[in-house]
């Protein structure tokens, strides 16, 4: 089979019950008819159907904004029966056992569901599975959740025709509509779809190459994202600002999620109370100075931690109408403040930066101009660690463009950039890096490796375009002297320069 440039056009048909090309499953139980609802060229060899079934095993949510994600419940080889119908002419091969959970548990019920790989029983292609059959359990009396389709069985096929072809059947319970317009044709077509992607992406050996949960498991996460923004999700209704309330609501709660899991896991050991009314976070380790929100913006995300129990501030160079809307020991926690980093030169006690405690974490969520200052900050204030989720492109005293890049680098940011460090930043694929936000990414990897950080890079779940997050929270082991000798270097360079500008504060500084 050749392998175009690009994937083939997914072209799909409804079948035809009356031209019967390809015959339909046949169920051993009498009751059970099999409805061939629509099929499409298969553009891989049969070889390769398991694979690309397994991604749709294993990853429903793909396919269903509903569902936020499945669990195996058991992974077994098959005897050549199944509980779930022996098709005639196939045997099972191999059955998962998974469970369905809903992105929404208040509104849909988690399901439980079989898996099971069928193959032919004679001819060329026996013992290759061809067939998968996903059969819903339900106790007497439940009624299937709405984000599964109103189905007993759902069959996706292999058909090794000439040409090959992948087709979607299913049992359909009594009174469900099987036409072009209703539900279950659209689940179907979708489904089809993406075992057509699947199928390209197997034999193209395709990888993606974004990688998510890096530091944080997804499933401690998604779980513990589920209660906090069932907490939060009020503010949606009470947004004061011009923005949209649903990107940045939920965006704010899943970086505060992000967070609370990160810390938990950077400073020592749970202190799980499992019999304690309050939330278990309220008794998770977190940071020994409490953090310190760098260009809080609207303060939401120092809003949620603060509500949560942590300790911290915000600051910003202008309060915002939200500020005075949060509760009391929010408006605490917030500050009109500007800061200058250029102060560190003086030969002063450190206290440069307000709200700073030894042992601060620090964060810069889509900080803009502070972005780069983050790793120089924590190295000089041997800070606990630091977040980085950047946005706009800024280096100490401009904006930062390729050309003018190796002007930062007059410190040498003594890093390594090779294939393998770039490799390790999980960028993706954005034109072989050479974008200008990956060549950012690359420079603030650099720096803060430079600086003394070892380098951890994650892509967050949140509804952001720019989700990439570079952590800081283990040292390196060359000397805290040469680091912060090296942060002060850089600083020097900057006000050699002479271009770089403090902003002024707007409004009236110190009244929050």
């Amino acid at each position: 089979m050749t392998q175009p440039g690009s994937r083939p056009r997914f072209s799909p048909s409804p079948c035809d019950t009356k031209v019967q090309l390809f015959p339909p499953l046949i169920s051993t139980t009498e009751n059970d008819k099999w409805f061939p609802i629509l099929s499409c060229p298969a553009d891989f060899p049969l070889e390769l159907f398991e694979s690309a079934v397994d991604q749709l095993i294993h990853h429903p949510e793909y396919n269903s904004t509903l569902i936020l994600r499945s669990e195996t419940v058991s992974d077994t080889p098959c005897t050549g029966n199944d509980s779930s119908g022996f098709l005639k002419g196939l045997c099972s091969v191999h059955n998962i056992r998974r469970r369905l959970l809903p992105r929404r548990p208040g509104r849909d019920a988690s399901l439980e569901q079989n898996c099971t790989l069928y193959a032919s029983t004679s001819g060329e292609f026996a013992g290759i599975p061809s067939t998968l059959v996903l059969t819903p359990i339900l106790a007497p009396g439940d009624s299937l959740p709405y984000y599964h389709p109103a189905v007993r069985y759902l069959a996706f096929r292999y058909i090794p025709s000439t040409p090959a072809i992948i087709r979607i059947e299913a049992v359909v319970l009594p009174d469900t509509p099987t036409d072009l317009n209703s539900r279950l044709y659209r689940t179907s077509l979708a489904l089809l779809d993406t075992l057509h992607r699947y199928g390209w992406g197997a034999l193209t050996k395709y990888q993606k190459r974004v990688k998510h949960d890096c530091v944080i498991a997804r499933e401690e996460y998604q779980d513990l994202y589920l209660i906090v923004r069932e907490r939060h999700k009020h503010l949606v209704g009470e947004w004061k600002e011009v923005t949209d309330p649903l990107k940045h609501v939920y965006e704010d709660i899943g970086i505060a999620t992000y967070l609370m899991l990160l810390w938990k896991k950077s400073f020592g050991a749970s202190e799980d109370n499992p019999g304690a009314s309050d939330p278990p976070w309220k008794h998770w380790p977190r940071p020994p100075g409490g953090f310190l929100d760098l260009g809080c913006g609207n303060g939401l995300l120092t809003h949620i931690l603060v509500s949560e129990g942590y300790e911290g501030h915000g600051i910003d160079l202008r309060a915002r109408t939200s500020w005075e809307h949060y509760s009391e020991a929010t408006r605490a926690a917030l500050h009109v403040l500007a800061l200058d980093p250029t102060q560190y030169t003086l030969n002063e006690p450190n206290n440069h930066v307000p709200y700073l405690k030894p042992r601060t974490f620090l964060i810069g969520n889509h900080a803009d101009e502070l972005t780069p200052w983050l790793p120089v900050i924590a190295t000089l204030e041997h800070a606990s660690g630091y977040l980085s989720i950047p946005c706009c492109a800024w280096s100490f005293d401009e904006r930062f463009s390729r050309s003018s890049s190796a002007k930062f680098s007059d410190s040498s940011l003594g890093s390594v950039v090779d294939a393998e460090f770039i490799e390790g930043l999980n960028l993706g694929s954005e034109g072989g890096h050479q974008s200008q936000y990956s060549m950012y990414r690359i420079w603030l990897a650099s720096l803060s490796q430079w600086l003394g950080w070892k380098i951890e890079c994650d892509t967050l779940r949140i509804p952001s375009t720019r989700n990439w997050a570079i952590i800081g929270r283990e040292r390196l082991s060359e000397g805290e002297k040469t680091y912060t000798a090296r942060a002060l270097d850089i600083i020097q360079d900057v006000v050699q320069r002479g271009a770089f500008k403090t902003r002024k504060p707007e409004g009236k500084a110190g009244g929050h």
